[in-house]
Order: structure tokens, then C-alpha cells, then sequence
């Protein structure tokens, strides 16, 4: 017996691409996820945040980033910049739902806390969740990940097992969820929060997944670039006229790469990753299907924010061999692990801590610009799939609607019956900015609203047609997305007092969100004698 309310499931990649899915052009095999999306819905222009902290904030409050105290990541840089850690005038979706009857649970990726070590009113269990399990920290070796936590006690040991590994860790989590609920009598509806970190640095898979991409990158970068847009036409995720953004600038052509083979070794230990998180949600999937929850549960897939172009270390190698958090520096056999992106050593194993690079950070946003960390469209375009048989849902259409993180919560909201609070713990909380996407979804008229980005000085506003957009202190540029979605051709100059007037804009929605001049932040870190990068998080 269904309940009225539909169980709502919300899973979240880290770090993924635009275009890395089967289903938004990508070559690497993810038959759940195409499964998931042909019989729901995709949306080929829905955004999240430049950065993985504030879109969780975003995602799970509705609100913008700065509203929860994340406007970076989790550094504490109060008390005139961000604290890092969600503060008391946000609610999350947890709370809401928990709210009506909701079971809730989250298994995976937490990072929005600023004290990982001690219990706090930042930690999944205060914010909602019945029960936790997964990381507090940002990211991590997949064998033995740092901070991992059920409930409030360390879980270190349970990865001390040979045979875990974080991907399928979280998956067995849910299982394992999902069937005790289902045992219990299905008491109530549940939301399942599965926020992985694949496939988000350091590059790690199974060898035998590894092995099975042998020759599919061995063209090189600037052919699947073009591979991957050409699908994207095909399949209608975009438009037939969709100009392919020029090859990064910091990007060599591919016939000028001197490193082909460990370069292609790259791609191959990410596609592999991407694939086995493709493999651990279709292990969700086949069991809501199993205890006879899927058609009544919504689930949503997508993405924290776009690619990652970052080098690791991200800083100097010495004070990242420092980080206890988010490095292993011995395997379990008590191997070295070999630190950073080294043309000597193929990565995967549980003995490397590597990236994949701007190069292929680069085709995972195809055909976009920039990355993660800015708010051009390679930095904020996200997949997202919705997927519930009994929601009345428009089954396999790809909707082009324009919207961000902020509408998620609006979203469940609706779908759920939930009503969101004046206040928590009698603190007034922030009204919602955004609407439900539900009505999109259903194939009838929806409101669309301004979109708004702000991290670490990179900015935008997004406003019908018109997108204003800009890195930290250079000049606004500005774009038609209605005929330019990969900001090609800067008309700012031929459209002056559109750009002054969105500007004006999105000086007002910065002002009334709480934007804190990243020159602020810059000035906190410079004072401490510590070096810009850390400013970023």
C-alpha cells in the first residue's frame, strides 16, 4: 500500500560534467541514469552553483548560499565573512518533510559544517536527517575516506574492510535503508539523501572498470569535444546551431600533447568512476523496484557543479601532505600513496591521489565554458533527470525551462504537501526565493525567474534571453543564451544599458542575499599572511 505523499529520493554527483551522462551526449556508459531519464524528464538547462558546499546549502535549503552562511566552502573567515557552516536562519529539506511524517536519511557527502570533529547544530542529525552515514569533509581517498561518520561517532574502522570502497559503501547504505523501511511496514514516506563524491578527485576505480575503457580516449580531447556536441544535437539536448566553445585557452591541442598515453589513462580511471556510480544507483534503483516503491517515489539526479579543472595538490605539496582530512598517505597494505598529478604514475589505484585536469574537465563540459569555481555555464550547467511514474510526469522530454538550485525545495514542497516554516527554533528563517518546478515537469506553464550566481567574485545574472556574466574583476560580459548557450559572442559593447541595468540588478540581489565582497575575504587572508589560494577554499 502506497503512501499519499511519494517517497522523494535526491542524488547528487560531485564534480560531474554537463555532458559526461549517455543521456546528455557522453560516451561513457551509464545505462541506469538513461534509464531514469527516458522515463522521466530532463532538463537541459538547469543550473547549479559554482562550488560544492553552497550548492548543497542551496539544494537542501532553497535558498541562496550566502543566506546559510556558505558563500565559499567551510573555512570559518567570521566575523565579517562567511562562518562556513549552515546557520540558524535556513531550514533544510530534511527539517520540512521531517516536518509531515517524513522518514529521512542521507548516506554520502556532508561539507557543510565548519568543525568536522565535534558534534555540532551544523551535522546531518541536527538538521534533519533521522540517520547519517558518509563523510564531512569535501572529498577523499574512496578506500579509506577520511571523517567518515555514522551518526555522530567515527566510522574510521568500517573502512579499515579490504573490500570498501566509498562509491558502493553509500550504495549498500541505501540498500540496506530502503529494505528496513520497507520491513518496518513503510510506517511513512522517506527521504533519501544520496549525496556521492563520485566522481569528484582523487581518480579512483575498480582496474577492471579502468580496463574496459581501454581505446575509447586515445583520439584525444579535441575529438570528443566534438563527438559529445554532436550527440547533444542528436538526441535534442540542444539546439542544431549550438556552436562548440573554442578549446580552453590553458588547453594544448591534442596533436601538440606530449603526455597522450598517461593523459588518456586519466579519462579512463573518470569514466570509470562515473560508471561505477552509474552502476551503484542502478543498485537503488533495483531496490525500490524490488520492495515495490518506485513508481510512487520521486527521484531526482544531478550534479553539485561543472567540471573540476583543478590540479591537485591545489596548493603547495608540502601543506597539502598536511591535510589528515582528505588524504590517506598509506594504502591498507601500508603501500605510499603517491601524491599529485605525476606523468609517471597512471592513476585509479588506491596508491595514487590524482585529477583528470582542465583538459578533460574541458570535454566534460562540453560544449560550455570555463569550470567549476566560475559561473559561466561550463562552472553552473548541470544534468538533471526527475523521474516518478505515478507523478504524472512528461515521460522522455527534455525541457529547455531555465532554473537553479533554489527551486528544488520549492519543488518537493509542492509535490510533498509540505508547508515551509516562518521560523526555526524561534529564529526567523529566509522566505524562499524560488518556485516548483512541477508544473514544467507536468508540460504546463511555469514562471521563470531571474537566475543568480555569486562565488568567490565570479558572477551572473540571468534573465530571459540576456546573461550577465563575469570573472572576479574583469569586466561584464554579456550573452544571449537564447541563440549563444556557450557565451561565444560577447555583445556587451553593443548593448550597454542592458548591462548597466542588470548590473544595477545584480548589485540589489547581492546586497539582499548577503554577498560579502570576495576583496573582503581576499584582505582576511592576506592580513593572516596566508596565500589567495586558501582564500578559495
Amino acid at each position: 500500500m502506497h503512501n499519499d505523499r511519494p517517497n522523494i529520493v535526491v542524488i547528487l554527483a560531485d564534480d560531474l560534467g554537463y555532458a559526461d551522462l549517455g543521456c546528455y551526449g557522453g560516451e561513457i556508459r551509464t545505462p541506469t541514469l538513461d534509464r531514469l531519464a527516458q522515463g522521466g524528464i530532463r532538463m537541459s538547462a538547469f543550473h547549479n552553483s559554482p562550488r560544492c558546499s553552497p550548492s548543497r546549502a542551496s539544494l537542501l535549503t532553497g535558498l541562496q548560499p550566502h543566506q546559510t552562511g556558505i558563500g565559499i566552502l567551510t573555512n570559518d573567515d567570521g566575523p565579517t565573512a562567511y562562518r562556513g557552516n549552515l546557520n540558524d536562519r535556513c531550514v533544510t529539506a530534511a527539517e520540512v518533510l521531517k516536518s509531515v511524517g517524513y522518514t529521512t536519511a542521507i548516506r554520502g557527502k556532508w561539507h557543510l559544517a565548519h568543525d568536522i570533529k565535534n558534534p555540532n547544530d551544523a551535522w546531518p542529525t541536527a538538521r534533519g536527517f533521522d540517520t547519517f552515514f558518509g563523510t564531512l569533509t569535501g572529498c577523499g581517498s574512496y578506500y579509506q575516506p577520511g571523517t567518515l561518520t555514522r551518526g555522530t561517532e567515527s566510522a574510521a574502522d568500517e573502512a579499515i574492510d579490504p573490500d570498501f570502497f566509498y562509491t558502493d559503501a553509500i550504495a549498500d547504505e541505501a540498500v540496506t535503508f530502503l529494505s528496513d523501511h520497507a520491513a518496518h511496514g513503510r510506517p511513512a514516506p522517506f527521504f533519501l539523501y544520496l549525496p556521492f563524491t563520485a566522481p569528484h578527485w582523487p581518480l579512483h576505480a575498480r582496474p577492471e572498470t579502468i580496463a574496459s575503457y581501454a581505446g575509447v580516449y586515445n583520439d584525444g580531447w579535441d575529438a570528443i569535444r566534438r563527438r559529445r556536441l554532436a550527440r547533444q544535437k542528436e538526441i535534442g539536448l540542444l539546439a542544431a546551431d549550438t556552436e562548440l566553445s573554442e578549446r580552453d585557452p590553458a588547453v594544448l591541442a591534442w596533436n601538440d600533447e606530449p603526455q597522450k598515453e598517461w593523459q588518456v589513462s586519466r579519462m579512463q580511471a573518470y569514466a570509470a568512476m562515473v560508471e561505477e556510480l552509474d552502476r551503484a544507483i542502478g543498485r537503488v534503483v533495483a531496490q525500490l523496484e524490488a520492495q515495490g516503491d518506485l513508481a510512487n517515489t520521486l527521484l531526482m539526479f544531478l550534479s553539485d557543479n561543472g567540471a573540476a579543472a583543478e590540479p591537485v595538490p591545489l596548493i603547495d605539496l608540502e601543506q597539502f601532505r598536511e591535510r589528515r582530512d582528505i588524504l590517506t598517505h598509506r594504502t591498507k597494505d601500508g603501500t605510499a600513496v603517491r601524491i599529485g598529478n605525476d606523468p609517471t604514475v597512471t592513476p585509479g589505484g588506491e596508491d595514487t591521489y590524482a585529477s583528470y585536469g582542465r583538459s578533460w574537465a574541458n570535454v566534460s563540459n562540453t560544449p560550455f565554458r570555463l569550470f567549476k569555481l566560475w559561473a559561466h555555464e561550463g562552472g553552473v550547467s548541470a544534468p538533471l533527470i526527475a523521474h516518478w511514474p505515478a507523478g504524472d510526469l512528461q515521460a522522455g522530454q527534455i525541457l529547455p525551462q531555465a532554473y537553479q538550485l533554489v527551486h528544488i525545495l520549492p519543488t518537493l514542497l509542492e509535490v510533498t504537501g509540505a508547508t515551509y516554516p516562518d521560523e526555526r527554533d524561534g529564529v526567523p528563517v529566509h522566505p524562499l526565493p524560488g518556485v516548483s518546478m512541477l508544473p514544467a515537469w507536468r508540460g504546463q506553464n511555469s514562471p521563470q525567474q531571474p537566475l543568480f550566481w555569486e562565488h568567490c567574485g565570479n558572477a551572473a545574472l540571468q534573465e530571459g534571453r540576456w546573461k550577465l556574466v563575469r570573472q572576479y574583476d574583469w569586466p561584464w560580459e554579456l550573452y544571449d543564451v537564447t541563440t549563444d548557450r556557450t557565451e561565444s559572442h560577447d555583445v556587451a559593447g553593443d548593448y550597454p544599458e542592458i548591462v548597466q541595468q542588470m548590473a544595477a540588478r545584480w548589485e540589489q540581489t547581492a546586497e539582499a542575499v548577503g554577498v560579502i565582497p570576495f576583496r573582503r575575504t581576499l584582505e582576511i587572508y592576506h592580513r593572516r599572511g596566508v596565500d589567495y589560494r586558501h582564500a578559495i577554499g
